[in-house]
C-alpha cells in the first residue's frame, strides 16, 4: 500500500535552504522540523516551498541555512482548524535530503511533481485580462493508511480548455512543478494582508477515466 502511495505522489526539488529550522511536531520519538526551500525558475523568480523533514535527515547532513540541497518526497496537505492563516496547509514531506556533489548552474535546479489522483471539486475555468485560458483544479491524491492529500493545481492554454470539461471523480495523471504565489487578501475596507498560495503548475495532464 505504501509503495502505491509513493507512486501517485512524487516530488523532486533542488534549491537553497532560505530559513531557519523550526520545530514542528513529533510522532513517537521522531521529531520533525520545518524550513523553506527557495527554488529558482529560469526567469530568475523564486518559488519558496515549505518543507517538513525528520530531524535525522537534517542532522545527518549537518544542514544549515544557505545550503543547496536535493530533496525527494511528497506534496502533502492538511486542514488548519485554528481559524488563523490558510485553511489548507500545503508542504513537501522530505523522504531524502542530499547535498549536490558540485555547484549547480541556473538550469540544473529541479522542481518536478508527479501526481495521480481524482478531481474532487468542479473545475474553475477563467480567462486572464491578456486572453490566456486558465483552469483551477483540486486533486485528491490517496496516501497510505487511508489518508488523502488535496492539491490545488492550475492548467494553462489548451490544457486549461480540456481540463475545464473534467468532472468530479475523474482520474488524472499530472506532471508539473510547485509554484508559490503572493496575493493580497482583504481584511477590511482599510487593510490588506499579503499571503502566499501554493499550487502545482501543470505542464502535462493525462485523463485516465
Amino acid at each position: 500500500m505504501l509503495q502505491n502511495a509513493q507512486a501517485t505522489n512524487n516530488v523532486t526539488l533542488t534549491g537553497k535552504i532560505s530559513s531557519d529550522f523550526e520545530y514542528g511536531h513529533h510522532v513517537f520519538d521522531i521529531h520533525f522540523y520545518n524550513f523553506t526551500l527557495s527554488v529558482p525558475r529560469l526567469s530568475g523568480a523564486l518559488d519558496k516551498i515549505p518543507i517538513t523533514s525528520p530531524q535525522q535527515l537534517i542532522s545527518s547532513n549537518n544542514l544549515k541555512p544557505g545550503d543547496t540541497v536535493y530533496i525527494t518526497g511528497q506534496f502533502r496537505s492538511y486542514n488548519n482548524y485554528s481559524g488563523m492563516g490558510n485553511k489548507l496547509i500545503l508542504f513537501v514531506f522530505a523522504k531524502t535530503i542530499d547535498l549536490p556533489e558540485k555547484q549547480l548552474a541556473d538550469n540544473e535546479y529541479l522542481n518536478e511533481v508527479l501526481l495521480s489522483g481524482y478531481v474532487c471539486k468542479t473545475p474553475i475555468h477563467r480567462t486572464t485580462p491578456f486572453g490566456r485560458e486558465i483552469t483551477d483544479l483540486l486533486i485528491a491524491v490517496n496516501r497510505a493508511y487511508n489518508k488523502s492529500d488535496y492539491i490545488p493545481c492550475i492548467t494553462w492554454g489548451k490544457n486549461a480548455n480540456l481540463s475545464s470539461k473534467l468532472e468530479i471523480g475523474n482520474k488524472v495523471d499530472i506532471t508539473g512543478r510547485i509554484q508559490s504565489r503572493e496575493y493580497q487578501k482583504k481584511i477590511n475596507e482599510n487593510e490588506h494582508k499579503t499571503k502566499t498560495a501554493f499550487e502545482v503548475s501543470i505542464s502535462k495532464i493525462s485523463f485516465i477515466s
